[in-house]
């Protein structure tokens, strides 16, 4: 995953044009159900952020980019929830991690909306809490609202981390 990650960061230092629409894929793969217990992208996230501040990437399009693009993978997450019930639970690869997806349904029960604000922050309920939101039919625009907020936040945080850390980093490779 390191190399994957170092990979996409030093194509998009190479391609600025390209970092919107990388980083609204990872995002989306990062909050997407089945898909984000494959392949966590947040590192990717944090090397793309820290090429903001030292490389003239624009945060705005790539804040955007990754709010957009969680949002829609936790979209997708409630939408299959919704539609799929407790038929979910078979699929592979939740019928492997089934802790997975209890985690998620205990979390949403005990903090309703606010569970899908907390949950984008942590690893695995990142995506299972959205999918268990729409198993349990939470209300469709408290879900949403919920979910754009988050995602917004979260992508400012991970982009804000990275271009901190490349920040320190480029500081520190001037002093020594």
């Amino acid at each position: 995953m390191e190399d994957f990650a170092h990979a996409l960061a030093d194509f998009v230092r190479l391609h600025h044009a390209w970092a919107a629409p990388i980083v609204l894929l990872l995002a989306f793969g990062e909050s997407l159900a089945f898909i984000s217990l494959l392949i966590p992208a947040w590192g990717a996230l944090v090397a793309i952020g820290a090429l903001i501040g030292v490389s003239g990437i624009s945060f705005w399009p790539v804040w955007i980019a990754g709010g957009i693009g969680a949002a829609l993978g936790d979209w997708v997450s409630y939408w299959f929830g919704y539609k799929y019930k407790e038929h979910v639970a078979q699929i592979w690869p939740l019928s492997r991690f089934p802790e997975v997806l209890l985690r998620g349904e205990a979390f949403v029960q005990k903090w309703g909306v606010p569970s899908i604000f907390i949950g984008r922050f942590f690893g695995p309920l990142r995506a299972s809490v959205p999918l268990a939101a729409g198993i349990f039919e939470m209300p469709y625009w408290p879900f949403q609202i919920a979910n754009f907020v988050s995602a917004l936040v979260w992508s400012a945080a991970l982009l804000l981390l990275g271009d901190v850390i490349g920040q320190i980093a480029e500081w520190l490779w001037r002093v020594v």
